[in-house]
């Protein structure tokens, strides 16, 4: 049975319990997952998984692995955090902070369908926030100084995430 099967949900994968799927994209699945320790401790994380039928496809974990590599350099507000890499049952997946929000595309599509718009002050204050993340990415150094030289390719309302919390 495919992984992104929501059927079949909540069910284990490796040491996390995945609970629902968040998103869909081009080369991955994104589901919300809980990770358990020791004396009852739990954490909800988001778990972006490959795709099944670029699992055996060099080029794109290699992808995902770089992915992994670069963004759990980054601890910055405004981006969420990485926690681990790792495969399970041939296929890979990267564990990661869970934004408890909704994305900016949701968001529009959903101030479109009502009378009110979002606030200008609102809208400035999101991008604003935005370019202070990407601006840390971008200005990140290695440990020996080295620029990381990092560009996110893949700006999109469906990428930013926007907590019930205003972050």
């Amino acid at each position: 049975m495919a992984l992104s099967d929501n059927m079949d949900l909540p069910r284990p994968f490796g040491p996390y319990t995945l609970l629902r799927r968040l998103a869909v994209g081009g080369m991955a699945e994104v589901y919300v997952a809980k990770a358990r320790g020791i004396g009852g401790f739990e954490k909800l994380v988001a778990i972006k998984v490959i795709h099944p039928r670029y699992s055996e496809d060099d080029h794109f974990v290699t992808m995902l692995v770089e992915e992994a590599k670069l963004s759990v350099l980054l601890t910055h507000v405004n981006i969420a955090q990485t926690f681990d890499l790792g495969c399970h049952e041939e296929t890979y997946y990267i564990v990661m902070e869970l934004v408890e929000g909704a994305d900016a595309y949701k968001l529009l599509k959903r101030a479109a369908e009502r009378p009110a718009r979002i606030p200008v002050d609102i809208a400035a204050y999101v991008g604003a926030e935005m370019c202070q993340g990407l601006d840390y990415a971008h200005r990140k150094r290695d440990v020996t100084g080295t620029p990381l030289t990092i560009v996110h390719r893949d700006i999109s309302p469906q990428n930013v995430l926007i907590s019930f919390a205003g972050e």
